[in-house]
């Protein structure tokens, strides 16, 4: 609006004091017309949210677990990972136990501890089966075992996968993701496996550990859950020596590993 200017006459304030008093009433006294508006109708703002902490549950054996490695397991990598990516918090609780089935998982899953977890958890992460197939070492040590001898206890193991995996979903909130890894190797691995078992031990450890990731994979699929392959990343094609991996004990990752394993849940994510 213009700035009144001070050297207007008396006369004309007065008559434009009387033009606007006129145009004030002639306003009121019109009745409301809408009109439509270029924004559309007007609506409450919608409040800006911070996303809530997000919470990653581990479960599985002794890999799960970090056993042999006293390094940061891959659970709370992963949940550091994620809380990068999504840019909020991202807590980690590590259920792993070292030498659990998955008869024991399920077990564990029926307990108050992991359902309290569980029934907030956002993402799971199991790895299991392993333990289930410790047995066909004697067994081969003791005169072989072909796949006829490894086909029931992979078969039995992935029963008992699917049941631990149906009962998992029963405490979890419905958008909660279930990553199921496979594993590089069942038993004992690169260097040590060569020296503690001899010749012959590789191809055949080897050979059992893709007929279980098969059937881990198959599980998972069953529960509608995510698989995510660890043989590619530490073996490769299968020529691929994952020594540098491996804790000392030739079985568990070291740190490396665990950053691994990490790295490739976070790619699966």
């Amino acid at each position: 609006m213009t700035p009144r200017r001070r050297w207007l006459v008396p006369t004309v304030l007065a008559a434009a004091t009387a033009l606007l008093a006129g145009c004030a009433a002639s306003r009121a006294a019109a009745p409301p017309v809408d009109r439509p508006s270029a924004l559309g109708t007007a609506s409450p703002a919608t409040p800006i949210t911070t996303p809530g902490p997000g919470l990653v549950v581990g479960l599985g054996d002794s890999v799960t677990a970090g056993t042999a490695c006293g390094c940061t397991t891959f659970v709370d990598l992963y949940a550091a990972g994620l809380a990068e990516r999504q840019r909020r918090p991202v807590r980690a609780v590590n259920l792993g136990k070292p030498g659990l089935s998955s008869v024991g998982l399920a077990q564990q899953l029926g307990a108050t501890p992991a359902r309290s977890q569980l029934a907030h958890a956002d993402t799971v992460v199991v790895t299991i089966g392993a333990n289930d197939l410790v047995p066909l070492v004697r067994t081969w040590q003791e005169g072989g075992c072909p796949q006829t001898c490894v086909a029931p206890a992979v078969s039995v193991m992935r029963g008992h996968l699917g049941n631990a995996l149906a009962v998992l979903r029963t405490d979890l909130p419905p958008d909660a993701r279930v990553l199921v890894t496979t594993y590089w190797n069942v038993f004992e691995d690169g260097d040590v496996a060569d020296r503690e078992y001899g010749d012959g031990f590789a191809g055949w450890s080897d050979a059992v550990t893709r007929s279980a990731n098969a059937a881990i994979c198959a599980a998972a699929a069953g529960a509608d859950d995510r698989c995510v392959d660890l043989y590619d990343p530490f073996e490769g094609a299968g020529d691929r020596n994952p020594t540098a991996l491996l804790a000392d004990d030739g079985d568990h990752p070291n740190a490396a590993g665990h950053r691994l394993i990490a790295a490739t849940l976070l790619a699966a994510s």
